[in-house]
This record gives structure tokens, sequence and C-alpha cells, in this order.
């Protein structure tokens, strides 16, 4: 602690005020300083009548300076000479550096300097409204504070709060000042952080760019920030992928088929599970940098990843011969005795035929896939495409369940083609065959 700062100590003054009038002096405001921290130091010189409170300092001020009170406010006189005598003792030990008044010197009025020699003393209570809530603040220091009584000082963007009460969820505003941001900026410049951020916002589901200007816990400035760089906007979209999950990629149905039959056939080969890719989701979402990254140009936002290339992105997993194998081993089409082409579906992580009876007539043993290491689940279907029999052991069906199944669609069906022995018959897509 300074000379002049034991000096003040001894008057009363706290350390944090007489920081506030070493602050002051070079700027011109002197005077004001050495009042303000009387001011705070003693007992408040206005008397409220009952049912009223008014947090502002400045209105103290005022009465020191010789201005009546506020209406509805008595004066305490012993406690306003209390307070004049320590101002000015507090300035002569300053060395009587502030002789003129301040406004021409500071080019301030004064409730303006006030809010400002505030700050200095108490840079932890700098409070901005928050948004949406007259007369609430967060403070610089992290903490809620409001007034609970109606004042004009509630319409102010920022104050300084020289005095609050310790209160339930906030503390309570006693006293305080109003404050110009443009002198925040102004002299508080080595406590303000401007950092900029590239992230993905869940709360409107896009990347977010911003530039924003901090002192303390309080935002001073936020705005979009212009020029991002592309590889930042990849990452936040990446980012936002992973946390919104596979599901907000443009999927078809195709897709989906393509995926699992990649999966079918890195379980069934030979050579063993590394010489495919692993397209599960775990795996997927693990490597978007890789295989997706490159296709997400201009994409910031959820909505636009309708527009993607899927499929481009995907496929260029497998070069032309891992593609070409792949349809051999896992085909997305198998052909049926009746010649039809038929869909396999690899959904269920089994592939499934879903064909109707009569098409299979012939057929020996259930088609496999895989290099014949998995069977094909057959669906067997009744004419009107209703399943009457799932099989994966065709040879058994015919010899075991057919003559069953047959009786019954018999019934159902008496125009159609039922034969005795499905060994010989003839396969059709028609009701009977030509």
């Amino acid at each position: 602690m300074t000379a002049l700062g034991r000096e003040m100590a001894a008057l009363g003054i706290h350390p944090r005020l007489a920081h506030m009038v070493l602050r002051a002096q070079p700027l011109g405001l002197g005077e004001l300083a050495c009042q303000v921290a009387a001011l705070l130091s003693e007992r408040d010189p206005l008397r409220a009548a009952p049912g009223f409170r008014d947090p502002e300092i400045f209105h103290r001020i005022q009465v020191l300076r010789g201005k009546p009170a506020p209406a509805n406010f008595d004066v305490d006189t012993g406690a306003l000479r209390r307070i004049q005598r320590v101002a000015q003792q507090v300035e002569r030990q300053l060395g009587r550096v502030a002789k003129t008044r301040d406004e021409p010197a500071a080019g301030l009025a004064p409730d303006q300097a006030t809010g400002l020699l505030l700050a200095f003393a108490y840079p932890d209570r700098i409070g901005r409204t928050r948004e949406g809530s007259a007369g609430r603040y967060l403070l610089s220091g992290g903490r809620g504070a409001e007034f609970r009584d109606p004042t004009a000082l509630a319409r102010s963007e920022y104050v300084v709060v020289a005095a609050l009460d310790a209160g339930e969820r906030e503390a309570r505003i006693q006293l305080a000042a109003s404050l110009d941001p443009a002198l925040l900026e102004r002299h508080f410049a080595s406590a303000i952080t401007e950092t900029s951020s590239v992230a993905w916002d869940p709360r409107v589901d896009a990347v977010a760019a911003r530039r924003v200007r901090r002192l303390g816990a309080l935002v001073l400035r936020d705005e979009a920030l212009r020029n991002v760089d592309a590889s930042a906007s990849v990452a936040a979209m990446l980012e936002g992928i992973r946390s919104m999950g596979l599901g907000c990629l443009p999927w078809t149905r195709e897709l989906e088929q393509w995926r699992a039959r990649l999966m079918l056939v890195r379980e069934n080969d030979p050579r063993g599970r590394d010489a495919w890719p692993d397209v599960s989701d775990d795996a997927l979402l693990r490597s978007l940098e890789s295989w997706l990254a490159p296709w997400l140009d201009r994409i910031t936002r959820r909505d636009q990843l309708a527009k993607l290339d899927l499929r481009g992105a995907l496929h260029a997993m497998l070069d032309w011969n891992a593609q070409r194998r792949l349809d051999e081993l896992a085909p997305t089409h198998l052909a049926v005795p009746s010649g039809s082409r038929i869909a396999l579906d690899y959904s269920g992580g089994t592939p499934t035929l879903a064909v109707r009876l009569q098409e299979v007539f012939g057929l020996m043993e259930s088609p496999r896939v895989a290099g014949g290491r998995v069977p094909v689940t057959l669906e067997l279907l009744s004419p009107a495409r209703r399943p009457v029999q799932v099989t994966r052991d065709l040879a058994s069906f015919w010899s075991r369940g057919y003559h069953e199944v047959k009786k019954e669609l018999k019934g159902r069906y008496p125009k159609h083609y039922w034969p005795d022995d499905p060994h010989e018959a003839v396969a059709t897509r028609r009701v009977r065959p030509r």
C-alpha cells in the first residue's frame, strides 16, 4: 500500500476508493472522486420517507454540492458535514490537485463522471441489463443484481453498483450510477477481451461465426464474423453433425441398402474385416473428417444438408474394383426361376428375398451371397403378396412344409397353379404357366 493509501485508510477510505481517487487525478476528476470516496465511507446523508428509496448516488453528490434533496427525502446535516470534512481531508492528502470544476477538465457531465469513477473502484460490479428484463443486471464479476423498487436508473443499459445486499437469488442494488458504454470502452480497454469463434449453435442448428467483446462476464458486443475460414466452418459443421447424429444426413433407401451390403461383406470376407471400410454408425461419426468433410463446401446449416451428395461421399470410400466386388458378393437383385429380378433387402442384417411362392418353383435350394457363405432368407408370398412362409432352407420347405401351405393357398386361390411336385413344376409370374 502506498503512503497515500495508508493515509486514506486512516480516514476509513477503502483501498478500492483510494484506487479510484488515484485514477481520477490525471483525468481532472479529483474533486469529484474525493467526494464519492467520502460519501461511500460515511453514513448516507439522505433520509427517505417511508416507502421511498433512492439508489442514485449522483443525487447525493448534488446535495453535497449544495443542491436540494430529491422529493420525499430529507438531509441528515450531521452526516453531510462529516462527508464534507472527509472529502476535504482526502483532497488535501491528494495535494489539492483538483482546484477547478471537473466538467471542463474531463469533458464529462458530473453524472457520467460519477459512473466512470465508480467503475474504477468496482470493476467487478459493472452491470449490463439482462435482455428483456428491465432493472435486472448481470455484473462483470458474474453475479446477478436488480433494482427492486422503481427508479429511473433501471432504464440504463449499463450501471455500476456501489452498494448491494446478498439477496436470495439476486443481490438487491442499494446504490449505483449509470455508465456510458463509450467510457467503458475507452478506459477499460486493457481489461476487455475480444474472441472470434466458429462453432455449431444447437439453438439454430447452424454454424455460428461470432466476434465477441467481453469485460469479465459481460458481453459488450456480439456480432457476426465475416470472411470465415472455410476449414473452420467445415469443422464446426462436423461438430454439429456429430451432435445431431447420422440421421440428419439425406439417407435414401438405396444408400441404407448399400451400407448394409457393405457391412455384410465386411463381416464375411475371408481376407478379414480390414479389407473393407467400417461403415457402422460409430465408425462413420468418428471418421467424418476423412469421408464427409470434402463434400461440405458451403453447407453451414442443417436444412442445407438436404442438398448434400451423400451418395458420392459414401461411394468414394470404395475404389472401382471394390465397388465391383461388392456388387458381386452382395448383389442388389437376384434372378428367380420365373425370370423376375427381385430386390434383396439387407436392412435386417440378413439378406432377405420377398418373392411369390409360384416364382421359385423348381429352385432346389436357398440362394446364397457373400461368395456362398451367407444364405438368403426367403419370404415366400401368396399371390396377394402376403407372407405364407419364411425360410433359409428351401429344400426342407419343399419336402416338409409345402404341401400344407399348398392346401391353404389352393383353397384361397383356386385358379392359380399349385403343382403337387414343386421340384418339377414350372415357375411363373402369371396365374398359371403359359
